[in-house]
């Protein structure tokens, strides 16, 4: 998605239009028009399809960022993080659920990413014992798994991610920036996969809470 703007100097002379303006200030333009919808809704129709979401998140992410995921067991959560491991560069293959040890560490990529699976917390106390909030600072990108246990000590400033059992085969996923760093993360993502020429847009009628709705 690109956008060029021109702007008129006053003069006594005729009005003409200037030059248009470089690169970046089109991308800003870009990333503005984008970040006009704060919620994305998408249909996977199958785990593939989830997986090329996740690896076009990893190579939009600049570091530092954190990913809450919510929904059941089975709706692609782990697949989420395994592709977005693989578009941070990392081996897909060493990324498995962290439900026992609660967090996995992956620093083969650009970005260092820390896997966490908060779904045997129960209590305050155990939820501070993870030292969950240490990742919240410097490059790491952290992807939290059942997160709603975590909404104590998440950031403010995040991605949600909520997956949900639409068919056998397909799932529902919400994308929800939380803030301004997060909004430019979804307007990248919605941008970057755009280009893949995968997508399908379901109804091209913007919802009242603004979100769109494409299909994987």
């Amino acid at each position: 998605m690109t956008s060029s703007l021109r702007f008129h100097m006053r003069s006594n002379r005729r009005k003409r239009p200037n030059a248009t303006r470089p690169a970046k200030a089109k991308q800003s333009a870009a990333l503005r028009s984008a970040t006009s919808n704060l919620s994305w809704k998408l249909i996977s129709t199958s785990h593939q399809h989830t997986d090329r979401l996740g690896q076009v998140i990893g190579r939009v992410l600049r570091g530092g960022e954190t990913i809450a995921l919510y929904g059941p067991l089975g709706s692609g959560k782990t697949a989420l993080v395994r592709g977005i491991a693989q578009g941070l560069g990392a081996s897909p293959m060493t990324v498995t659920s962290p439900t026992f040890v609660v967090i996995h560490e992956y620093d083969q990529g650009r970005l260092p990413l820390a896997h966490m699976d908060l779904y045997r917390i129960r209590t305050p106390h155990e939820l501070e014992s993870t030292g969950l909030i240490e990742y919240f600072s410097g490059q790491t990108v952290t992807a939290v798994e059942w997160a709603d246990k975590g909404c104590a000590v998440l950031p403010k400033d995040r991605i949600d991610i909520t997956l949900s059992h639409r068919a056998a085969r397909s799932r529902t996923i919400q994308v929800c920036a939380t803030g301004p760093r997060s909004d430019e993360v979804l307007a990248r993502l919605r941008i970057r996969y755009s280009k893949t020429g995968r997508i399908h847009r379901v109804s091209p009628r913007r919802t009242l809470n603004r979100e769109a709705t494409t299909r994987l």
